[in-house]
């Protein structure tokens, strides 16, 4: 009975968010349609209506912990142009036992483009993590996804010994399956980090995924490898592009991510990472 009531306290006090958005074409620019925020969640868009709105996802809570759920839903109209980025890093701290779960729908419809450039994800020790990412494109449509992950506040000296961590992406165009890609890291994190095949004892990484995506983008996104401070790989095929990345610490994967964004977009990046 004690159990039971201790589980039902700590399931009432984790936090349910969802954000939900749509972006339009009207009247020569992309506009914000349906908002919808629930919990800790906010969506912004600070700046005017242009040919690619800027939308920004803010965590009023300051990081998620086990137990917390978040829902996110980004639509892009007919013709539309959507960026969506974070107000900063999201932090994801230890847990006693749930996962944090993050589940995101996109759905970018005929003519549209979306850009999904959040900050960095940062699991602490024993951390948690479980996230997918469900994407639906027109067959025009465009979609440029990039996710970063760090493990541990490097900075600060700290390290995971142990945790969880597993990303499931599956893109789909007009219904048919284009893209699928699981990543996960569990257990004794440290250890499995350190493997020369994993990532070299490096902790902090990245996945850029572009459709559509062709030999010219890899070129490019490979020449900017002579600049990078941590490792670089890319290719192409089937009309889409993947980079990895992978670093020693937060700071050098930010500014390898840039270039490879910057290489990519003809230097349009996120106002928030210009700072």
């Amino acid at each position: 009975m004690l159990s039971e009531t201790a589980d039902t306290i700590f399931a009432a006090n984790r936090a349910i968010g969802r954000i939900a958005l749509n972006a339009k074409w009207a009247e020569g620019a992309t506009r914000r349609g349906r908002v919808h925020e629930q919990g800790a969640w906010r969506v912004r868009c600070p700046g005017p209506p242009a040919g690619e709105l800027e939308a920004m996802m803010v965590n009023t809570a300051g990081g998620m912990a086990g137990g917390d759920r978040l829902e996110l839903d980004f639509a892009v109209g007919l013709g539309a142009r959507l960026l969506v980025t974070s107000a900063a890093a999201e932090k994801v701290y230890r847990t006693l036992g749930p996962d944090t779960t993050v589940a995101a729908k996109l759905d970018v419809a005929a003519g549209g483009e979306l850009a999904w450039l959040p900050q960095e994800t940062i699991l602490f020790n024993r951390a948690r993590l479980r996230r997918t990412i469900e994407i639906n494109l027109a067959a025009d449509a465009r979609l440029l996804l990039a996710e970063a992950v760090i493990l541990g506040r490097s900075g600060m000296g700290e390290t995971i010994a142990e945790g969880s961590w597993l990303d499931r992406w599956r893109v789909r165009r007009d219904g048919m399956l284009l893209h699928a890609e699981t990543v996960r890291l569990d257990g004794n994190v440290a250890a499995r980090l350190a493997q020369s095949g994993v990532a070299k004892g490096g902790v902090a990484m990245a996945t850029v995924l572009s459709i559509p995506g062709d030999e010219a983008m890899v070129a490019a996104v490979r020449a900017e490898s002579r600049h990078c401070h941590g490792e670089l790989a890319a290719s192409a095929w089937n009309g889409r592009a993947v980079v990895r990345l992978v670093a020693a610490d937060g700071a050098a994967l930010r500014h390898d991510l840039a270039r490879v964004l910057t290489s990519i977009r003809g230097g349009r990046l996120p106002r928030l990472w210009l700072h």
